[in-house]
């Protein structure tokens, strides 16, 4: 009897031991805000408990996030935003950056039709004509329900209160001081080129110093008293396009008051018993997922078993195929026919997947895009928000590179980004990220550049499932991917299906990229050893996953990404 007595407890004790172990995230009855900062987690938190809805919630949370992680959130960028209401209508805003109208095909190319090393990527005539204030104003105005002062006044006061430097904050600010400062490259921010006291981007800030942006606080008030014609024809127009051409760029005042954003259908999909809700080109990402997914569906993931051997071959080959045709026939739909239908279809997907095998991987070189011939930053950010009706929003938007062209304006107080490296500026020559593109990305005066964002929303059974997406440049597409299989095929959480080892094939070039931890050596050996080239740096893996899963009890989970200072909030 004792024994029995013994073996019961010692089940009970390895039952607490597990429970204890698996990695959940913060758990709410009504509603999630996940964020790259907790700042901003709040801050859309609040606008929820005031009565707002997603819409209300995903202005506040853009406009905090340009206030608490100005490496990547901005005023001064643009973005994409897939939603969900309630009641299951769908749909996608573009508010993607554009090409001014004075630009040329040839604009960062010398005599000798080479490109200029740092033109596309620094300064003034990196510059897009942002989109952000216009996208969330465009939100605001067809599905905003509190007044917008409610909106506005919590992130002016977090300008004016100022946000603490972390630790992780602390390295990016250092590593990026030279970029920043440097006055043999541009000028940048007050009229005084020399030293300038007031300047926040001539301080070495520290962990745990307190930045105030006073600059932006007063921008930000422009704004929520003139609406978006301040940012666009107002005094933050005139300052902005005089800051810009100071620093050779070619933005005017045509292009701001011209500049509109689009709403356009999702890419909308299944697998298995999910459906897949995705955003359409400019953006690659939904495509991309659609095209790999689809690949991958008639294989038992299962039985592979998660990261092992099979798995990673699979995902590779599949992603390789993708991206070898988002480099050929995706750029912005208002400019180029998209063979979406074709390029997603069974019999295409199937022809492209003919040739894969278990034991031999496909060399990129002997892979050209599917016969009917990129681009990107991996520094952007991305917010998920469920609301207390059961509204859903996706949110990624960017600068591009970290803190963008590197133009910070004293006066305004925000960076601008530098979102022309995202066209192809020679077609076949890889940009700051290794990408590859070709004509349709090529630079035209008004058009948007193609991106890899993919903020992503999740049914089953016609239910509210998951809602998520990262930042990442190239690496964003598989980060999603593999957070959605983690969930699906693995029964993860959603904070272990964020914080799972990621890894990342693109194409171009040949390898598979690994993060430096999580992965058996064992089997990350066995692939090298079957012919694939591999390679180990979590840098160049940078996306952050901000996920919501529903709960099976209807309870919220929201699964913030270790790897930031990344944060959930619920309530």
């Amino acid at each position: 009897m004792i024994y029995r007595y013994l073996f019961i407890i010692l089940i009970f004790f390895q039952f607490s031991c597990n429970e204890a172990t698996t990695e959940t995230g913060v758990i709410s009855n009504n509603a999630m805000v996940v964020t790259a900062r907790e700042e901003a987690s709040k801050i859309g938190v609040e606008i929820l408990k005031k009565g707002g809805n997603a819409f209300d919630a995903m202005v506040a949370t853009e406009l905090a996030l340009a206030v608490a992680y100005p490496y990547a959130g901005n005023i001064g960028g643009g973005g994409f935003m897939v939603f969900r209401k309630n009641d299951g209508e769908v749909g996608s805003l573009d508010y993607r950056e554009k090409a001014p109208i004075g630009a040329t095909r040839d604009m960062y190319l010398d005599k000798n039709n080479n490109v200029i090393e740092g033109l596309s990527t620094v300064g003034g005539l990196a510059v897009g004509v942002p989109g952000t204030i216009a996208g969330v104003f465009e939100v605001y105005e067809k599905y905003g329900t509190l007044k917008i002062e409610e909106i506005f006044q919590p992130v002016i006061d977090l300008a004016l209160k100022g946000v603490v430097v972390t630790k992780k904050q602390e390295a990016r600010l250092k590593q990026y001081y030279s970029e920043i400062n440097n006055k043999k490259t541009f000028w940048n921010g007050s009229e005084n080129v020399q030293y300038d006291k007031s300047s926040l981007w001539k301080k070495v800030w520290n962990e745990k110093d307190t930045i105030k942006y006073t600059a932006l606080a007063k921008t930000l008030k422009r704004i929520m008293s003139n609406g978006k014609k301040e940012f666009y024809e107002g005094k933050t127009a005139s300052e902005l396009v005089k800051f810009v051409q100071k620093n050779g760029g070619i933005i005017t005042l045509e292009d701001l008051k011209s500049y509109q954003p689009k709403w356009r259908k999702p890419v909308i999909f299944e697998y298995d018993d999910l459906k897949i809700i995705s955003m359409a080109p400019p953006s690659s990402g939904g495509i991309c997922l659609e095209q790999i997914m689809k690949m991958i569906n008639p294989f038992d993931l299962q039985k592979y078993g998660h990261n092992n051997v099979d798995y990673i071959k699979l995902l590779v080959e599949a992603e390789r195929r993708a991206y070898a045709d988002r480099s050929f026939y995706l750029g912005d739909p208002d400019f180029n026919e998209i063979p979406y239908k074709k390029i997603t279809s069974d019999e295409y997907l199937s022809t492209r997947m003919k040739d894969f095998s278990f034991s031999t991987p496909t060399l990129s070189k002997d892979l050209n895009p599917g016969k009917i011939n990129i681009t990107e930053s991996n520094e952007t950010t991305h917010y998920s928000i469920v609301d207390q009706f059961g509204n859903s929003v996706s949110v990624t938007t960017t600068l591009n590179a970290a803190y963008g062209s590197k133009l910070y304006s004293d006066e305004l107080g925000f960076f601008l980004n530098n979102e022309m490296d995202d066209f192809s500026s020679k077609p076949g020559v890889p940009n700051m990220y290794g990408l590859v593109g070709s004509e349709i990305n090529q630079i035209e005066p008004g058009k948007r550049m193609l991106s890899s964002m993919t903020p992503t929303i999740v049914e089953k059974n016609n239910d509210l499932y998951m809602v998520l997406g990262t930042p990442g440049g190239s690496t964003i597409i598989t980060s999603v991917l593999q957070t959605i299989l983690n969930v699906h095929e693995f029964k993860m959480t959603m904070q272990q299906a964020v914080n799972a080892p990621r890894f990342h094939h693109q194409w171009l070039p040949d390898v598979i990229l690994f993060e430096t931890t999580g992965f058996d050596k064992k089997i990350t050996d066995k692939v090298a050893a079957d012919g694939y080239k591999t390679h180990f740096d979590s840098s160049r893996i940078t996306s952050k996953v901000e996920g919501i899963l529903i709960l099976n009890d209807g309870k919220i989970e929201g699964g913030a990404d270790k790897r930031g200072d990344d944060t959930a909030v619920g309530f």
